[in-house]
């Protein structure tokens, strides 16, 4: 600076309002200058941080900014649901528990239970005629409270869903009052269900299955409409539900209808043929199956006493039909003669029960058989002459008989029988056969009051055919035939000179047929 303008400053005040300054000259003190103030100027030089600062400034600035947004919205959260939360379905966000409690109840206000039924039309119930309403448990409550609110940001990318029991009450009275008035649950609408059966279909016996019906069991139903309305259920199907129907007591699967199926086939598969000599006499399940019973369906109905006794009955006719004891024979005699001689004790008789019993094994088993019937008689031939070609003829009114072997005699005598003046010793006429024979033995009468017999008679020759009847010797006959046995006739035997005895005791046969006659 120059001395003039030195000069100048001094004499320019500090400022307008200061007083001025003497103008005279002050003393002037000279202070040593370091060399260094002679270096040339240098600006001074700018730290570079100065932008990080800045910057760290605005982003502090905008985490604080930050930071109370989220408390904000964590405050907001603090009893509200998150964005996206649904509890039963329902979309809860932002909502208190009260007012998700509101929701609820008002979604119960509004509650039907739609029933449906079997061959119905489904029906509503609705909730104001059985007093539904809403209950609190304070599980939504609880809920919330479970939620972090500082947590409330993954909402943007996790979603809660909730359920809970929308829990409720109503009055079951007027619930049992609203299911009685259901279509389904009315008398005229009530149809029993069926039970499965037996039935013969074209060529076999088949189940036929049960059918379900529509007739409720009430208990059940009502149970069935109380946990649907607890729980909240908005409809109920009972058709699903077989419980809540009865039900039929015999089902297609029933083991006692199967083994009845099973039985019945067997009957149409059975097949007895009965042969009586050249003649047969066939019984099938044509015949079989209508001894079983039926309903006016066709269902079978099991019924063992009226099987057996078409069984018996069928064994009866056979028996009428074939049997030959206690009937009148023709026959042609020696003498030429045609008589009717009555066979009581001689002939074809069916065991009747025990042919009965044989028929219903093999009708059950669906046996496939030929053969004779039971026989608690048998005769020598089938047909109308039983007696056949070999047989004894005695003729009584000729006091003689013959022994036929295959249509020739081979053997014949003089006889004596009984005495025709006693009507209690007469011979008998019948059919009969030999019981036994025996050599020698002793022929007694009736045992009488004192202990003897009436009379005992030894002989060599006894063969009886006719309780105390039969062929013996009587060596004490002065003759035989002719008219000795009237007056001297025996006791009711046959009389034989005791050499033809001997030869009818040997040649005679147990089964060959006597014929007695007069």
């Amino acid at each position: 600076m120059s001395n003039e303008e030195m000069k100048e400053n001094e004499q320019k005040p500090d400022h307008p309002h200061r007083l001025r300054k003497s103008a005279r000259p002050r003393p002037i003190t000279y202070v040593p200058m370091d060399e260094e103030e002679f270096a040339p100027f240098e600006p001074p030089v700018k730290k570079k941080h100065k932008g990080l600062k800045i910057a760290g400034i605005a982003a502090g600035m905008l985490f604080a900014v930050a930071g109370t947004v989220y408390a904000g919205i964590t405050y907001y959260y603090s009893d509200k649901f998150f964005e996206g939360t649904t509890i039963n379905g329902i979309d809860v966000s932002g909502k208190t528990a009260f007012e998700v409690e509101q929701t609820l109840a008002g979604k119960v206000e509004d509650y039907t239970l739609q029933v449906a039924a079997r061959n119905m039309e489904p029906q509503q119930i609705a909730g104001n005629r059985i007093g539904y309403k809403y209950i609190s448990d304070g599980e939504v409550l609880a809920l919330l409270r479970r939620q972090k609110p500082y947590e409330w940001i993954r909402c943007f990318w996790e979603k809660d869903s909730f359920k809970v029991e929308e829990n409720s009450t109503f009055d079951r009275e007027k619930l049992k009052s609203e299911v009685k008035g259901l279509n389904c649950a009315k008398e005229e609408n009530q149809v029993a269900p069926e039970d499965a059966y037996v039935a013969f279909a074209e060529t076999q016996f088949e189940i036929v299955p049960e059918t379900e019906g529509t007739q409720l069991e009430m208990r059940q139903a009502y149970n069935a409409l109380v946990q649907a309305v607890s729980e909240s259920r908005d409809n109920i199907d009972f058709a699903q539900m077989p419980e809540v129907y009865k039900k039929a007591a015999v089902t297609q699967e029933s083991p006692e209808l199967i083994a009845a199926k099973d039985a019945c086939n067997n009957f149409t598969k059975a097949s007895i043929t009965y042969t009586f000599g050249e003649e047969t006499v066939t019984l099938d399940g044509n015949t079989i199956k209508n001894w079983l019973s039926f309903d006016e369906k066709g269902q079978f109905i099991r019924d063992d006493a009226s099987f057996q006794q078409h069984i018996m009955d069928y064994v009866a006719q056979l028996a009428a039909e074939h049997d030959t004891v206690g009937t009148d024979r023709e026959f042609y005699t020696t003498s030429g003669r045609t008589v009717y001689v009555y066979g009581s004790a001689y002939g074809w008789k069916i065991d009747q029960a025990a042919e009965a019993a044989q028929l219903t094994q093999e009708i059950q088993s669906g046996t496939q058989t030929t053969r004779e019937p039971v026989y608690s008689m048998r005769a020598r031939s089938f047909g109308s002459n039983d007696i056949g070609n070999t047989y004894i003829e005695v003729d009584l009114s000729n006091q003689h008989m013959y022994y036929y072997q295959d249509g020739a005699v081979i053997f014949e005598s003089d006889i004596v029988s009984g005495d025709m003046t006693y009507e209690d010793r007469i011979t008998p006429p019948g059919i009969f056969t030999l019981y036994y024979k025996k050599s020698p033995d002793v022929l007694r009468g009736a045992l009488q009051p004192d202990g003897k017999y009436e009379y005992e008679q030894p002989v060599n020759y006894w063969m009886p055919f006719n309780g105390g009847i039969g062929f013996h010797d009587a060596n004490w006959q002065p003759y035989f035939g002719g008219d000795r046995f009237y007056g001297g006739g025996s006791h009711g035997c046959i009389n034989l000179p005791p050499s033809n005895a001997a030869v009818l005791y040997d040649i005679i046969q147990y089964d060959v047929p006597i014929v007695c006659f007069y």
